[in-house]
């Protein structure tokens, strides 16, 4: 075996397995892998990781957990309509769909569910470990792409920590790539430090952030006094209506806000006001609003504006996460893996918050991968 890929057998559990992004991962694994289109935003697949032993995209099997019934085949038309897909490309790669969407077990808890909480997560971590079993995988990575929920108030563990806790009682490695809480929760601290899993998050950075990711360290390495920043984001579909909640979009804010503390070294005034417009659909756009101090005073602004497809921006993302985590676990390694801070507005552990130097960190982590492939 080629010391650039590992033969292993991998599977990807989604949370959210019938949502657009989970959808767009799935189509665009199965393109990718036929051929069908280059690996076009995969960080994993550039030069820079072409030894690292991570799983093939073809080796990737897909499954999860969703409360939705509408079959991935359908969903995948519905974005192809929308403009998210190719045109003829859910035809191409129907099987694909319809196998992934075989392996989907429902997701919960539903209204009137009375079981407990430990039963749910012992409910979903059986559905992965079947799943594993099955599918004669050599292991499963969970990846969390639901719809955001508000923040856990309490000592009630919301949906997202039952999906993370069951990741980690079915020996799965785990990835958030929402804002919500997940194994944020207190309760679900001495489970992760006990676990001997790798896990990253949170809150994949597609857009508005990776933008400020790479502007706060701007202004400061220029020395250019930040005296305000504002924005506005415009999106539809579900994450639109799910940030219509204030809990929820205040979830969502808090790691944009992160950024900017950590890369200007103080937070400067202005808010992000998040807008639900359904007829967008799975487009969003961000507007930004900077006023900085330049030499002697002088008062000047940036504006930017992000236009773009959240499934399309995130579902390279996710694939690169699956693909490194799994190398992670077959490895040995264990803990928040910090070093993935660069897909992240709110990662786990300590680590910069620059751009730059998280991709720093992201290459120097896919040469820590490097070693025998089974």
């Amino acid at each position: 075996m080629s010391a650039s890929v590992s033969a292993s057998r991998v599977g990807v559990w989604l949370i959210g397995a019938r949502g657009s992004v989970a959808t767009t991962v799935v189509a665009g694994c199965a393109a990718v892998s036929a051929g069908l289109h280059p690996p076009t935003g995969l960080v994993t697949e550039t030069p820079e990781f072409a030894d690292s032993g991570l799983p093939a995209l073809a080796n990737l099997v897909f499954g999860g957990h969703d409360t939705l019934d509408c079959p991935l085949p359908k969903r995948a038309e519905a974005l192809a309509a929308g403009g998210v897909l190719p045109y003829g490309l859910t035809a191409a790669i129907g099987a694909e769909l319809t196998a992934a969407d075989r392996e989907i077990r429902p997701g919960g808890p539903a209204p009137g569910d009375t079981r407990s909480e430990d039963e749910l997560i012992a409910a979903f971590a059986a559905d992965i470990r079947d799943f594993v079993r099955r599918r004669d995988l050599d292991r499963a990575v969970v990846v969390n792409v639901a719809s955001t929920e508000p923040a856990a108030t309490g000592t009630d563990l919301p949906a997202s920590s039952l999906y993370a806790a069951a990741a980690l009682r079915a020996g799965c490695p785990y990835v958030n790539f929402t804002p919500s809480t997940g194994l944020h929760h207190p309760a679900l601290a001495p489970l992760a430090a006990s676990s001997g899993l790798p896990y990253a998050g949170r809150d994949g950075k597609t857009g508005q952030t990776l933008l400020r990711s790479v502007l706060g360290p701007m202004f400061r390495q220029r020395a250019l006094a930040v005296r305000a920043w504002s924005g506005t984001n415009l999106l539809g579909g579900g994450d639109g209506a799910a940030l219509a909640d204030p809990a929820a979009a205040a979830a969502k804010n808090a790691g944009k806000e992160r950024v900017l503390a950590d890369t200007l070294g103080s937070v400067p005034e202005g808010e992000v006001h998040i807008d639900d417009v359904p007829v967008l659909g799975d487009w969003k756009t961000a507007w930004d609003h900077i006023a900085f101090d330049g030499f002697l005073g002088a008062r000047m602004i940036l504006q930017t504006t992000w236009q773009g497809c959240d499934s399309a921006l995130a579902a390279p993302l996710v694939l690169d996460l699956a693909r490194l985590a799994a190398r992670a676990h077959e490895r040995g390694l264990t803990g928040p893996l910090t070093e993935l801070g660069f897909y992240f507005k709110d990662p786990v552990g300590e680590g910069p918050s620059a751009l730059g130097e998280q991709y720093a960190a992201l290459v120097g982590f896919g040469e820590r991968l490097r070693g025998e492939v089974r």
